[in-house]
């Protein structure tokens, strides 16, 4: 093997990862105070709020009433990927998430790109989510004060406004809370939960009541090709699911309580979502939903012919789409910290503000890009870019399943993925049958953002790696033995 190529492949050990964090000692830097009810309400709040409220009025027109379908196709997938994350997050139990499995199975070059695709993931979500929570405050503000923010203040220039500025303004406050050190603690974060699942199953009670069969027909207008489609849309709803994986540091019994806190998370989602779906679609004809702002609020206000609930609806959502900007912002600036750390980026990176103890240079940085995609791209681009980074990166931890089985099979695991090879085969399948459905623009976007990213790396990262000053090896043979690299 070449030495560039052992470059690239270089990997680092789990054993490193798990002393550098203290996952086996449990002496890490971060203090491990977070148990098994705090972590699912992290991943059933990270997920619910990020498309749900919104998500509808892109793949409606997309699938038609068999947009029901697409929400069962992307649970399917993102279950089949959970279950390799559950593996993965109990096999090595440090932050990072599929950037720090694909360090440890596949080598420095994957992990890479793979951050690539999770700064991806959590910057261009947390546009989307601004953007939706612009439409749902709009909403809010009409109902309650008949006041609207104008269109050239809330759209985009696409969308026939000049900047969307309350979604800029959102991004603004979530960073000066970051900054500061805010952070919510698991209690706030249980009631942030409770508020969301409250007002969705509001929208199932009341809306059921306007269920009207003939919605439903013609069920599948634009055939599989619109169900697959809307399934790459709405997959955009579930990439809270991977947020457990970044806590990592912070959790007690790591082994066994994430990929408990991942499945429970899984099945509350997505029998929330599969509910929502289907009252929505059966509330309201097919060709209303198309660029419908806070769809969910007007159809509630339209089923009960009245204001107040989709008030309420609207207010749960501006609540609840504040919260999840925060804490994808939040990831966003952990996943840089962590390549920092490892010296795939500049040392300002991995600098935290002596009194509080944050990320600042991070934060500014994803405040400024989070604020630009935000105020000027429209909502279905951003959710599409959110959904092949998401994707990739799912598929990197179910082929990573099947690497560390090879490579390191005698490694504790807290969980093993069911029904194995069988079940990361098919999640890696999954994931490509929805990418491939994607927008051509989409993908070729995708594909120049990771290729900015490799260049990024092999002008500087391969440079500056940590482990390649300390393990100059594809296995990573050299380490220091204390895992924490040159001082």
């Amino acid at each position: 093997m070449g030495p560039l190529l052992q470059q690239l492949t270089r990997r680092k050990p789990v054993t490193t990862m798990a002393h550098e964090t203290g996952a086996d000692t449990g002496h890490g830097q971060l203090a491990r105070s977070i148990g098994l009810f705090q972590l699912s309400m992290i991943g059933i709040g990270a997920t619910i709020g990020t498309g749900i409220f919104f998500v509808l009025s892109q793949a409606v027109p997309v699938a038609g009433p068999a947009v029901i379908w697409s929400f069962v196709i992307a649970g399917v997938v993102a279950g089949l990927t959970a279950v390799c994350y559950a593996e993965l997050a109990s096999a090595v139990p440090v932050s990072g998430s599929s950037y720090s499995y694909a360090y440890a199975t596949m080598g420095e070059l994957v992990a890479m790109g793979v951050a690539a695709c999770l700064l991806l993931e959590y910057g261009v979500s947390s546009a989307a989510v601004a953007v939706g929570w612009s439409e749902y405050l709009n909403q809010l503000l009409d109902n309650v004060f008949g006041v609207r923010i104008p269109e050239a203040l809330s759209k985009s220039p696409e969308a026939g406004g000049w900047v969307n500025l309350s979604a800029v303004v959102l991004v603004l406050l979530c960073a000066v809370l970051l900054v500061r050190g805010t952070s919510e603690s698991a209690r706030v974060n249980a009631v942030m939960v409770v508020t969301k699942v409250g007002v969705l199953v509001m929208f199932v009670v009341l809306g059921v009541l306007g269920w009207d069969s003939d919605n439903l027909t013609p069920f599948a207008p634009f055939g599989l090709a619109g169900v697959t489609s809307a399934a790459g849309i709405i997959f955009f709803s579930y990439i809270g699911l991977d947020a457990v994986s970044t806590a990592g540091e912070e959790v007690r019994n790591p082994r066994r309580t994430m990929p408990l806190a991942i499945l429970i998370a899984l099945v509350a989602v997505t029998t929330v979502y599969l509910a929502v779906a289907v009252v929505a679609v059966a509330a309201q004809p097919a060709e209303r939903f198309e660029d419908q702002e806070a769809g969910l609020a007007t159809i509630l206000q339209d089923v009960v012919g009245a204001t107040w609930p989709g008030s309420v609806l609207a207010a749960g959502a501006v609540i609840s789409i504040f919260s999840v900007t925060l804490v994808t912002m939040y990831g966003q600036t952990r996943i840089l910290f962590a390549m920092g750390r490892d010296g795939m980026l500049p040392p300002m990176f991995a600098k935290v503000h002596p009194r509080t103890l944050t990320p600042v240079a991070n934060t500014i940085v994803v405040a400024v890009v989070v604020g630009l995609l935000a105020g000027l791209l429209p909502i279905n681009f951003l959710a599409e870019m959110t959904s092949i980074g998401t994707l990739v990166a799912f598929l990197v931890v179910s082929i990573g399943v099947i690497v560390l089985r090879r490579t390191a099979p005698d490694l504790p695991r807290g969980f093993r993925v069911p029904g194995y090879p069988v079940t990361p085969i098919l999640s890696i399948l999954g994931c490509l049958w929805i990418i491939t459905s994607l927008r051509g623009v989409t993908i070729v976007a995708f594909v120049v953002w990771v290729a900015v990213a490799m260049a990024f790396y092999f002008a500087y990262g391969i440079r500056h790696s940590r482990l390649g000053r300390t393990a100059p090896t594809a296995e990573g043979a050299g380490a220091d033995p204390d895992g924490t690299g040159p001082r």
